[in-house]
């Protein structure tokens, strides 16, 4: 049996000297306000692993009100929903992400997360994509961040 799961996750942009997005830290203007590191493309795929398990969402798991998450390295908490997987005997199968934000532009740093977030999945079907919302709503006026995570994850 194989099973789907999907995330979704936004966070405030405020004034910053970098954006954490998959796992690293790109030069940017703008930051984004969270209790843990704020990056919502991890957050995204912890809430589609969870999900496609039954397992809950990550707010259930680490808990905002819980002073151990604050500040913490969203790849930490992804390394946890992995390990909760693995322990409920699931492995992933694939999974597709997509960040939307109208700047900085991301391509090139494509690359860089995947080397971050692929030994963690332990898996190589995974893809991240961008996109802009044409300047329209709180991604296109540059208030906030989102991304989108679909998963497909199966027995071991």
């Amino acid at each position: 049996m194989q099973y789907i799961g999907f995330g979704y996750d936004v966070h405030q942009l405020t004034a910053g000297d970098n954006l954490r997005l998959g796992g690293i830290d790109i030069p940017h203007t703008k930051t984004t306000v969270g209790h843990s590191d704020a990056d919502v493309l991890i957050h995204a795929l912890c809430d589609a692993l969870l999900g496609a398990a039954n397992l809950g969402d990550i707010g259930s798991h680490f808990p905002d009100t819980d002073n151990t998450y604050k500040g913490i390295d969203s790849t930490i908490l992804l390394q946890k929903v992995v390990n909760l997987l693995q322990k409920e005997g699931y492995v992933l199968h694939n999974a597709d992400c997509t960040i939307c934000l109208q700047k900085p532009k991301i391509a090139s740093y494509i690359p860089q997360m995947k080397e971050v977030i692929c030994p963690i999945l332990q898996c190589n079907h995974f893809s991240i994509k961008a996109t802009t919302t044409e300047k329209l709503g709180f991604v296109g006026n540059e208030s906030g961040i989102s991304a989108y995570a679909v998963c497909i994850i199966k027995k071991a």
